[in-house]
């Protein structure tokens, strides 16, 4: 049998289990593709029919896998549209592209919205914007023992976690739940003094998000405007990786709140990170985004036997490319064993040794920060 026979038959197959576990009025098959045993299943699916398979996905989704030329099976959900609303008419309140599935919003008026579902944070006052131009100088990390800071600080604050393709904020605040969907809104999960909300919450955590970039823009856009984030001082953002779309669509969603707060980026000391963070620098100045500062992760590594301080990746690079471009300099943070394990355990450092020197680090910064918000509210 063809491959293009084995996609025949597969879509047959789910067609028939749609009908018997009562979903063929409510979800369609918007995308399927079969590659090496590895299906890939896009589900249009109505408000009515999201609770329906919520309640029996498991067995759905173990119900396709018995077809034979299945090995794998990655299911992902999209929000059904009407057909009698024209693109225009439902950009202002849908964002375009709705691949998270939460049910019928109220309508704008309703005393379950005090502002129109196009109002994005209307209750938060700042956000600040961690980024980087590459990945893996951990910037994640930052954003995590930042936030938990500026809430130890006395800030009402919240961590959205951008990163659609991999979202790692469940696994580093040691979160496990799902979050409710209250009138068609996401309630943020509370960790640790912060309001929290990432797609990973959603998701398995085997599941990888082949989403193409309309379905990322629709879900970060959803993150923002159906998600009830309440009032905030501040609401820190960890952006993905890079200077591409999602940036783009957050900066622009967030210009007013990011004119009150900012972006930190953060890069190791050596030149091909420095190389990145002044790309993400670029972007930022080019959009209109203050520049909080940058930061120097991974400064410098202190044996913990000897007590040697040794430059992995060189030192002092950051601090002069933010001399460079003009900008603040916010601090070094250490490469200690004790981030790694904070975050792989899922107590961020700072809560969990307040006094180890990368959490007098993170606070040193964190305060710095809590400053320039001071100094916009002053303002």
């Amino acid at each position: 049998m063809t491959a293009q026979d084995d996609t025949t038959t597969l879509t047959q197959h789910i067609t028939t289990l749609l009908e018997a576990h009562h979903l063929a009025p409510h979800a369609t098959i918007e995308a399927l593709t079969l590659e090496h045993g590895h299906a890939h299943l896009i589900l249009r699916i109505t408000a009515k029919g999201a609770p329906l398979l919520h309640k029996n996905r498991q067995a759905f989704e173990d119900a396709i896998t018995h077809h034979p030329a299945i090995e794998r099976l990655t299911l992902s959900l999209t929000a059904h549209r009407s057909p009698s609303t024209s693109p225009s008419q439902a950009a202002p309140s849908t964002g375009g592209h709705r691949p998270l599935a939460l049910g019928e919003r109220p309508k704008p008026g309703s005393t379950n919205h005090a502002a129109p579902p196009e109002a994005y944070l209307p209750e938060v006052k700042a956000v600040i914007a961690v980024a980087s131009g590459k990945g893996g100088v951990g910037k994640s990390t930052t954003a995590v023992n930042l936030a938990c800071s500026l809430a130890r600080l006395g800030l009402k604050t919240g961590l959205l976690d951008a990163d659609i393709y991999g979202p790692s904020l469940p696994h580093m605040l040691g979160e496990t739940q799902k979050p409710i969907v209250d009138h068609g809104k996401l309630l943020p999960l509370e960790r640790w003094g912060l309001k929290t909300m990432s797609i990973g919450y959603l998701v398995e955590k085997e599941q990888a998000m082949i989403w193409r970039g309309p379905m990322v823009m629709g879900a970060l856009t959803q993150l923002m405007s159906d998600v009830s984030w309440g009032a905030l001082d501040v609401l820190i953002v960890d952006l993905p990786p890079g200077t591409g779309d999602a940036q783009l669509t957050l900066t622009r969603k967030l210009s007013d709140k990011l004119q009150k707060g900012g972006a930190v980026i953060v890069s190791t000391p050596q030149d091909i990170a420095l190389l990145d963070a002044r790309r993400g620098v670029t972007l930022f100045e080019k959009i209109g985004t203050p520049l909080l500062g940058l930061i120097e992760n991974m400064s410098f590594f202190c044996c913990p036997h000897c007590h040697e301080r040794t430059d992995l990746f060189g030192h002092g690079g950051a601090k002069e490319e933010a001399n460079t471009l003009n900008i603040p300099f916010l601090g070094e943070i250490p490469l200690l064993r004790d981030i790694r394990c904070s975050a792989d355990e899922g107590t961020p450092l700072v809560l969990r040794e307040p006094d180890n020197p990368a959490s007098q680090a993170y606070t040193a910064i964190a305060r710095h920060l809590k400053d320039q918000l001071s100094h916009h509210d002053a303002a």
